[in-house]
C-alpha cells in the first residue's frame, strides 16, 4: 500500500483513485481545523488528495437547497485542508471543477488556466469557485495542485458516469464540451504528483465531445438503443456548457488523448460489465 498518499472523500473520484493508487481513504467528516489535523495526526501522509465535494443528491441543482453542506463540502473543507497542509508541509491536491466558466462557442477558444471563473449561475459553481481562487493564489507560493475535471467518462457503470446519464435519458444536447475519461484523468494526476506540479491543471480530454458521437458509438454495440437530440434551450436548465485548454498539461510532457479517441475503448469495455 502507498503510505504517502491520503484520499479524502469516498465518492466517485475518490474511489477510483484510492483504488488506483493502492492508498488510504478517510470519510471523516471535517468541520474545523481540529478535524483535519486529527485526520493527518492518525495517517501522517505526505500528499493529500481532497476529492470531498457535494453535487446535490439528484444533480447540481440540488445544491440550491441545501447550501450550508454545499457550501462546507465545497468551499471551508479545502482551505481549511490547505491550512492543514501548510502546517505540517504535506502537499495538497484539491479536485476541482471546470463548470465555472461562461462560454462563448463563436468567439472563445478552449479556456486556459489563467482564465478567471466567471459563471455565477449556479450555487454550485460559485462554491467551487471560492477556494479555487484561493488555493490558486496560495499555490504561487505552496505546494498545491488543483486539478479541474468536468464532465467524467468512466468505463464501468457508475450512476456519475455520463455515459450511464445519457443512456438513461434517451435525450441528448448536440453542444461540444470538455469531458474527463476516467482512466485518462487518473494517469494525468500520475504524472502531475510525479513532476510535483503546483497550481491549476485542467485535467480533462483534448477537444470536445457531442453527445450523439457518443451515443453513435454505443449504439453500434447495442443496436436497438434509440435516443434523440434536442435542443439544449429547451431543457430550461441553467448550465454552463464549455471548452477548457490542455495546452497546460500538455507543455508538462504528458501525452493528452483527444476525447474522440477514446469512445470507442470507453464503451467496448463499459459493456463488459
Amino acid at each position: 500500500m502507498n503510505n504517502k498518499i491520503l484520499i479524502l472523500g469516498k465518492g466517485f473520484i475518490g474511489e477510483k483513485l484510492q483504488k488506483a493508487f493502492d492508498c488510504a481513504i478517510c470519510s471523516s467528516f471535517i468541520r474545523n481545523f481540529k478535524d483535519a489535523e486529527k485526520i493527518i495526526k492518525k495517517y501522517n501522509p505526505k500528499i493529500i488528495i481532497n476529492c470531498i465535494g457535494s453535487t446535490g443528491k439528484n444533480n447540481v441543482d440540488d445544491c440550491e437547497l441545501d447550501k450550508d453542506a454545499t457550501l462546507l463540502a465545497n468551499s471551508f473543507v479545502p482551505l481549511i485542508l490547505a491550512e492543514a497542509a501548510l502546517r505540517n508541509n504535506i502537499k495538497l491536491v484539491h479536485i476541482s471543477s471546470g463548470c465555472i466558466f461562461k462560454f462563448n462557442y463563436s468567439l472563445d477558444k478552449p479556456l486556459a488556466e489563467e482564465k478567471t471563473p466567471d459563471f455565477f449561475g449556479l450555487f454550485y459553481s460559485r462554491s467551487k469557485i471560492y477556494p479555487e481562487l484561493a488555493l490558486a493564489e496560495l499555490s504561487r507560493k505552496y505546494n498545491i495542485l488543483i486539478c479541474r475535471i468536468r464532465i467524467p467518462l468512466l468505463n464501468q457503470p457508475h450512476p456519475k458516469n455520463v455515459l450511464d446519464k445519457l443512456i438513461k435519458y434517451g435525450k441528448v444536447i448536440t453542444l461540444k464540451n470538455s469531458v474527463t475519461y476516467i482512466p485518462d484523468f487518473i494517469r494525468a494526476l500520475e504524472h502531475l504528483l510525479k513532476i510535483d506540479a503546483r497550481g491549476i491543471y485542467n485535467l480533462v480530454n483534448k477537444g470536445g465531445l457531442s453527445y450523439p458521437e457518443l451515443m453513435e458509438v454505443y449504439r453500434k454495440y447495442a443496436p436497438d438503443f434509440k435516443y434523440e437530440t434536442i435542443d439544449f434551450r429547451k431543457l430550461g436548465l441553467v448550465r454552463t456548457n464549455l471548452l477548457l485548454s490542455t495546452r497546460k498539461l500538455e507543455k508538462t510532457g504528458f501525452k493528452v488523448r483527444p476525447i474522440d479517441s477514446v469512445l470507442e475503448e470507453c464503451v467496448k469495455e463499459y459493456l463488459k460489465y
